[in-house]
């Protein structure tokens, strides 16, 4: 006897479009790939590049001219430079805990969202490198922090905050490209097959791997896309509280604090999160993609959101009560005077109104289901977020320990250029990933859908071609990709 049950009473109900076949979903997600870009995607293209070709032109004048052209001077010696990279670093976290931990704990509402935080991981952790790479002064010599001979005869210096970056970061990146890679293999070989010309058959079907759809096919890509899963977990800890010891492992005040790597963790799925929505929310309207990503997924990102934020706000409020409780005068003074009225206190004011105050609206589910309200909600998060960072690095560095060394720090247009730049890079790169490649995840959607379920064939719910595009095969059942079975 089949143990399958209808989805809604699974707790799963409206993860697709009700009344949706599979032809239709198919058809939604991969036709973009397959006709011209509508005029919003060309408008937002337009200014993705020109704010690519600004990053470029502030890059060559920093090289030309050096780090002098940037604000960084005594005691603030780093700024919007590790500002930037952290901030970036988080953005990419949600795609992790998406893809990978939800696919470990079988939430199937997430297959509506992975590919877009998948992709937007690898983009975050491009824009990220770039700032370690350009602040060390002379980029052409950062081959140095990788461990292999060379003509000077200089190893890494393991203990540098640095090279804990490039490890970090570097181990994050390789995993996250072979995870998105390896969940697009199915869908590349449907726009294989549904290609009309010989170039798109050649470039979709090399990109294939020689996909087929197997029985053999499916085992292995399961197998391979839970290993894959498993490996990314621990990322989701480990990369972000890395960063976080570049500050906590010293004695400036604001940074000598064990809370640094859980309140980075929980403070970067946040603004993770709240960039996914922010893309998805872009992509659904411009697209015309809300026959899959449906009200509820949005809703459930908001529910975390929320969640997120009560953590982030936890944290905030454990670095005051630590401050006081120790005793010790140079941390009472950066927490309860620099920051909340120091010469830097607007910053504080942001990060505190857009990171605590702003989620709350959506204890109502008004406000949840709200589209203008979730997209201005999701930009201010991560403009608070930024803050954050601007807060943490910044202002703990402006006021250290002698007044005499204290200074104020102000950006200058090559600073406020290099960053813009990098969210020009940023969206460039995600435009291109939504314009070529399915942007949401074809065979899992379906997957979750009861079409894809065997036992349900005689009950008339939707007959599909056996050869049509989009059968899905016994062996896709048997790969366990779709859910279905027998006792």
């Amino acid at each position: 006897m089949a143990y399958w049950k209808p989805i809604t009473e699974l707790g799963e109900a409206h993860l697709v479009q009700e009344g949706s076949t599979l032809a239709e979903v198919t058809d939604d997600i991969v036709k973009v790939t397959e006709t011209a870009a509508p005029r919003g995607w060309w408008i937002l293209f337009g200014i993705a590049s020109s704010l690519t070709g600004l990053f470029t032109v502030c890059v060559a004048y920093l090289f030309y001219r050096g780090v002098g052209v940037w604000g960084n001077t005594a005691p603030v010696y780093w700024a919007w430079d590790i500002t930037n990279f952290v901030w970036w670093v988080g953005i990419g976290h949600a795609g992790t805990l998406i893809s990978a931990i939800l696919f470990i704990f079988r939430q199937k509402w997430r297959t509506a969202i992975n590919r877009f935080a998948e992709a937007m991981t690898i983009f975050a952790v491009i824009c990220a490198l770039i700032f370690p790479g350009i602040h060390v002064g002379r980029p052409w010599l950062l081959y140095y922090v990788f461990p292999f001979p060379n003509q000077m005869t200089l190893w890494p210096n393991f203990k540098s905050p640095l090279l804990w970056d490039v490890f970090a970061v570097g181990t994050y990146f390789t995993v996250s490209v072979l995870f998105w890679y390896t969940g697009l293999i199915p869908d590349l070989a449907t726009q294989r097959d549904r290609s009309m010309t010989k170039w798109r058959q050649r470039v979709y079907g090399f990109l294939a791997l020689g996909w087929r759809g197997s029985n053999r096919h499916w085992q292995n890509y399961e197998r391979a896309y839970l290993i894959l899963a498993a490996i990314s977990m621990p990322l989701v800890l480990s990369v972000h509280s890395v960063v976080s010891m570049d500050f906590a492992t010293s004695v400036i005040p604001g940074w000598h604090t064990t809370i640094f790597p859980p309140y980075f963790v929980a403070g970067a799925v946040f603004s993770g999160f709240a960039m996914v929505e922010t893309v998805l929310l872009v992509a659904r309207s411009v697209f015309k993609l809300q026959r899959v990503v449906l009200m509820r997924h949005l809703e459930l990102m908001n529910k975390f959101l929320l969640l997120t934020s009560l953590l982030v706000g936890y944290a905030y409020s454990m670095e005051f009560f630590v401050a006081w409780y120790s005793g010790n005068q140079y941390e009472m003074a950066h927490f309860l005077h620099n920051r909340p009225m120091g010469p830097f206190w607007w910053a504080w004011v942001w990060m505190m109104s857009c990171n605590t105050l702003v989620p709350q609206i959506y204890w109502f589910k008004s406000m949840r289901t709200n589209i203008p309200v979730m997209f201005v909600a999701s930009i201010l998060i991560n403009i608070g977020m930024w803050f954050e960072r601007f807060v943490i690095i910044v202002l703990s560095l402006n006021r250290d320990f002698l007044p005499s060394s204290w200074g104020y720090y102000r950006p200058t247009i090559i600073d406020v250029g290099i960053f813009a730049g990098t969210i020009g890079v940023f969206f460039t790169l995600f435009l291109l990933f939504m314009r070529w490649l399915p942007m949401v995840a074809v065979a899992e959607v379906k997957g979750t859908m009861p079409q894809a379920d065997p036992h349900l064939a005689h009950a008339g719910e939707e007959h599909v071609e056996p050869h049509g595009p989009d059968h899905v095969p016994d062996a896709a059942v048997a790969g366990g990709l779709v859910p279905g079975g027998a006792e």
